[in-house]
């Protein structure tokens, strides 16, 4: 500590050069701890929600744009453990101008009357509750969404098909929340997809959500519904909510393997930033070190005054990066609710150590080496070293 005045004289001796060096690792550090919080979130730090223990979501084994049989229902519901079966179909559409990603937001059918014995935890009127499944245009929508679009209540929606040959025409029929989380999910009565689709063979299930009678039923109920369908005509994926809300992502490829190749290319460049940087201070610096030896400085201490510099420089970048990664969590928080943990998206206690001892590391390992060649520098060469 006794040479930390010097450290912070030589880490100001070119404050153009420190400013843009700090800068470089803020902005590095900043994209990697978005990173690292979104893996964090998705693969370790991320729990269901606690009305998710009981769902499970049973959709097709090879990929969830392959609907299943309407007559699945009759047939999960007879599985010993389930409470519960609510169809469902993933209808998507196009709400004023798909240009603009604040339009886009889930639109699914589902069975009106049984989506409320499935999803406990939604909060909603008894009068708005009986108002959605006696229409069979209706539609409920959650309140977050509600706020951002300014839905209310008697409001007619207008969504233009894409996926399916027709459009919606929806009146807003009652506005809900969530004990646990917002799924800004708009849900629609799925009379609207039958008086449609009649006749039609793709009037079809995209998938079922079972509520469970227990949390330990969920694995026998989830292995006995795949068995029971393994050799149809559309066998089966039966996974817990929380699980198939990440299996979303997989529409991206292989998510963990992206966040991992990007987190180490954003280390690897500010290494090599930080790296550039001290090795051109310590080229500008080669009499000094000659009259710091001359007065005594060992060896040792010469390593130390520029090891501790750079390092000094990597902590500062880091901790702005860390606050400005924050900003951007809040920012991606305020967004649509692609997944739901995009919804508690912040930089947690592990994300943000892990993060320093990035920027700690980073300016140990570009210094040591321009360290220990100055130190190791004849004494007289390095007084008689001129630019």
């Amino acid at each position: 500590m006794k040479y930390l005045p010097l450290i912070v004289k030589n880490a100001l001796r070119n404050r153009r050069r420190t400013v843009l060096t700090v800068s470089s690792l803020a902005i590095s550090l900043c994209l990697l701890g978005v990173m690292m919080a979104l893996y964090y979130a998705l693969f370790i730090g991320g729990q269901p929600a606690k009305a998710q223990a009981r769902r499970v979501v049973v959709r097709h084994k090879v990929s969830i744009v392959f609907p299943l049989p309407l007559y699945y229902r009759e047939k999960i519901a007879q599985v010993p453990g389930v409470e519960e079966v609510m169809l469902w179909s993933w209808f998507g559409g196009v709400y004023k101008d798909a240009r603009d990603q604040r339009n886009f937001f889930a639109r699914m059918a589902a069975d009106a009357d049984r989506l409320f014995r499935v999803y406990q935890d939604y909060v909603i009127s008894d009068e708005e509750k009986q108002a959605f499944i006696r229409d069979p245009a209706g539609c409920i929508v959650n309140k977050v969404l509600a706020e951002r679009h300014g839905f209310k209540v008697g409001d007619r929606i207008l969504i233009r098909g894409d996926i399916f040959p027709f459009d919606l025409d929806l009146t807003v029929r009652g506005i809900y929340t969530s004990t646990d989380f917002d799924d800004e999910t708009l849900w629609f009565n799925w009379k609207y997809m039958e008086n449609m689709l009649r006749n039609s063979p793709r009037l079809m299930a995209g998938g079922y959500t079972l509520l469970v009678r227990s949390e330990q039923d969920v694995a026998a109920v989830s292995r006995a519904i795949d068995e029971m369908f393994a050799n149809s005509e559309a066998p089966t994926k039966t996974e817990s909510e929380y699980t198939f809300g990440l299996s979303f992502l997989s529409f991206l490829g292989n998510v963990k393997v992206i966040l991992m190749s990007i987190c180490f290319a954003v280390t690897f460049t500010v290494l090599l930033i930080t790296a550039n940087t001290m090795a051109m201070s310590v080229r500008e610096r080669v009499r000094e070190v000659g009259v710091l030896r001359t007065l005594g400085f060992g060896k040792p201490a010469i390593v130390g005054l520029i090891v501790g510099e750079s390092a000094m420089i990597s902590l500062i970048g880091g901790l702005l990066g860390v606050f400005v990664a924050e900003g951007l969590c809040w920012v991606i928080r305020q967004g649509p609710a692609i997944v739901q943990q995009s919804k508690t998206l912040t930089i947690e206690a592990p994300v943000f150590a892990a993060l320093m001892g990035v920027s700690l590391a980073v300016g140990v390992a570009s210094s040591i080496a321009p360290a220990v060649s100055a130190a190791r520098q004849n004494i007289v060469d390095a007084l008689r070293f001129t630019d």
